[in-house]
């Protein structure tokens, strides 16, 4: 009997959405670089980076989409991995897995010819996506008005990606860790009643993550915010961005450490192919064992050329009271050279 109710259930979830034949895509990069810093080589000033990602889609004929992705390290060992449910009720995709994080997807996203300020080690800077090794469940809708959001809700942030059929280990550091969620909204402002047609180019960006970090009694949570205001008039494309970060408590009754991050971007399309910028990136701390009264800066010029699948960036940064240490100065020079396919 009871095998009989399970043919019957499954005969009727496959009369209702049945899947079309699939595809699958593989898609990666590889960069090389040659990086100086401080003026001098010490070392070798070589480094390349490997991308390889496989992607299968397939739809239901309710109009239900069926995506999945798998990355790999640069050792071609396991990475992150996703599947998504897409066009839900004409209006939704959900997934389950890992890819980064909604936060971490526009830690920064002022414009930039190659790199942000300091995307070539210029400087330490604490950072939003505090939740981008965890497996989650997401969300992403488009609304009208308030324009992109999406979400995600992490059951244990303990960073673990595990395979199927299990959960992560017990454990003092695992048992201690809470949950976490963000959440992000993306806003064309031209969209917007009444002022939109003053607006219009411009995008507001908007993200917020909570993370708890330990369940012990009198520690506090992580939280970062976000905002940004991006725009392009022509040629010239600009942004503005400040984030603010609460390390949070994990143990009972410390100070809590607070930075807050502000980047600028300025980028100018010379032609399809080449592009300049200026960026910079500034960054404050509250730090009771420290001296908290000066502020980290980065300053730097991009240059990018795209020929084809091939990309040429170069990139000249210059950060004062680096990495938090007053009257430290830390200069990097970046030649890049990726081909994509």
């Amino acid at each position: 009997m009871k095998i009989t109710k399970i043919l019957v259930a499954l005969s009727f979830l496959f009369s209702v959405a049945t899947a079309n034949a699939g595809e699958l895509t593989v898609t990666g990069s590889m960069e090389a670089t040659y990086n100086t810093q401080g003026g001098s080589q010490t070392g070798n000033p070589l480094g390349t980076d490997r991308e390889l990602t496989f992607s299968g889609s397939t739809e239901l004929d309710n109009g239900i989409t069926v995506s999945v992705m798998q990355d790999t390290t640069d050792n071609l060992g396991y990475g992150d991995n996703k599947i998504t449910f897409g066009n839900i009720m004409g209006m939704v995709d959900i997934y389950v897995g890992t890819d980064g994080s909604e936060l971490d997807a526009i830690d920064d996203i002022t414009p930039t010819a190659f790199e942000e300020a300091n995307g070539s080690g210029s400087g330490t800077y604490a950072d939003v996506g505090g939740l981008a090794t965890e497996m989650g469940i997401g969300f992403k809708a488009s609304l009208p008005i308030i324009g992109t959001v999406s979400g995600q809700y992490v059951p244990k942030a303990d960073a673990s990606e595990n395979a199927d059929k299990s959960a992560s280990g017990t454990g003092l550091t695992t048992e201690e860790k809470g949950s976490g969620n963000e959440l992000v909204v993306k806003t064309a402002l031209g969209d917007l009643p009444f002022v939109g047609s003053f607006l219009g180019g411009n995008t507001l960006t908007l993200g917020y993550a909570e993370e708890e970090m330990s369940s012990v009694a009198n520690t506090t949570d992580r939280f970062e915010l976000l905002g940004a205001l991006t725009g392009s008039i022509g040629n010239f494309s600009y942004g503005y961005q400040q984030k603010h970060i609460d390390a949070g408590q994990t143990a009972a009754l410390t100070d809590a450490i607070y930075y807050n991050v502000e980047h600028y971007g300025l980028a100018y399309a010379i032609n399809d192919q080449l592009s300049i910028s200026y960026n910079i990136m500034e960054q404050k701390q509250h730090d009771p064992a420290s001296d908290s009264s000066f502020e980290q800066e980065t300053d730097a010029i991009n240059i990018g050329y795209t020929v084809g699948g091939i990309t040429i960036g170069f990139q000249d940064a210059s950060t004062d009271n680096a990495n938090m240490v007053k009257d430290v100065s830390d200069d990097t020079r970046t030649v890049s050279i990726k081909a994509a396919f």
